[in-house]
């Protein structure tokens, strides 16, 4: 037999098929910015918009979904898994006080099914939307040998703009500030690694359905990360400077929060001043987990946390609530030690 590329486990024509299938998805996302179509080398996204500005800052944020990953192939189920990706990226620019511009992803895989790939990018593209980014490149690169032919990661990056006088960097954040809390979806992408040690990862167990969280495991877990751009940017509309943002990903309320503090203040954040999602009570009992560590962990039910004047938290809750998002009035700011007090 001649060798040849599709021998070695590389299939082309899957490339160009999977290609060809998620043009439509790619497509929802354009902008005017973007310039020619899909199949160049590199996405091409005109700048000429941001002349208007006085001193343009581009801002990116690059992440994965993490161990997430692992339940889509337990479940099954990959439409959503895309969402996470692209909201681990904007979240973090919009943190910034940033606008996503346009999105980039990298998909690795074990063997190219050109369905299962535009089924993930049908996610991607639909987390574009829900930021307002567009997908203007991407990559599949067929592993074989380096990853079973089932699996694949997703990772991906954003770059969004700002003025420099709209930056968020948390240095005018001062005692008595008000800390107000986004309620997330679940999960969201961080510490599965804790979620897949505490549950049994079996396609039994995540299709178990139970009363306490109103769905099957599998639903409550897989659920994608919230965007929050929108609320963000409904806030700056209505006028209001966001002191500082906070999105709480990895390390939870301990790692995210003193991130947007400057030396001097403290976050005190109430912990009965929101409800902490079901999931996080059943992890905690399932796994024996101490609750400091599940708020050193996971998000709790809060996906991001902003710092406003006491003046503007009506203002706030109400442009908050405007984008569709639940907002929480869940602390305050007090001098002392840079860090988070929880009570």
């Amino acid at each position: 037999m001649a060798m040849d590329y599709k021998n070695a486990g590389v299939d082309i024509e899957a490339g160009y098929e999977s290609v060809e299938l998620m043009k439509k998805f790619v497509k929802g996302t354009m902008r005017p910015e973007v310039l020619g179509g899909l199949g160049g080398f590199s996405g091409a996204f005109s700048l000429k918009a941001i002349k208007d500005m006085e001193d343009p800052v581009l801002l990116s944020g690059t992440d994965g979904c993490g161990t997430k990953v692992k339940l889509a192939f337990l479940l099954d189920k990959h439409d959503t898994i895309g969402i996470d990706a692209v909201a681990m990226c904007v979240n973090d620019v919009a943190c910034a006080g940033g606008e996503p511009l346009f999105f980039l992803d990298y998909i690795a895989c074990g063997k190219n099914y050109p369905e299962k790939i535009a089924t993930i990018v049908s996610g991607v593209a639909e987390g574009c939307k829900q930021s307002g980014a567009a997908l203007i490149g991407g990559e599949t690169a067929e592993h074989p040998g380096l990853m079973p032919e089932d699996e694949y990661d997703l990772a991906g990056f954003a770059v969004g703009v700002v003025d420099r006088k709209d930056l968020i960097t948390g240095e005018n954040i001062k005692p008595g500030d008000t800390l107000i809390g986004i309620a997330s979806t679940g999960v969201h992408s961080n510490g599965f690694s804790l979620v897949r040690k505490v549950f049994h990862m079996t396609t039994e167990a995540l299709n178990t359905y139970y009363d306490c969280l109103g769905e099957t495991l599998g639903e409550a877990l897989i659920r994608p990360t919230r965007i929050y751009v929108k609320a963000l940017k409904n806030v700056k509309e209505a006028g209001v400077t966001l002191k500082g943002c906070s999105h709480i990903t990895g390390g939870g309320f301990y790692e995210n929060i003193p991130r947007m503090l400057p030396e001097g203040v403290r976050a005190v954040v109430k912990k009965d001043s929101y409800p902490v999602l079901p999931i996080f009570r059943m992890l905690q009992k399932e796994g024996n987990i101490a609750e400091e560590m599940m708020y050193n962990t996971f998000n709790m039910g809060l996906g991001m946390i902003v710092a406003v004047d006491p003046a503007d938290v009506d203002k706030t809750m109400e442009a908050i609530k405007a984008a569709g998002d639940t907002p929480y009035v869940v602390g305050s700011v007090e001098a002392g030690e840079k860090g988070v007090t929880l009570c």
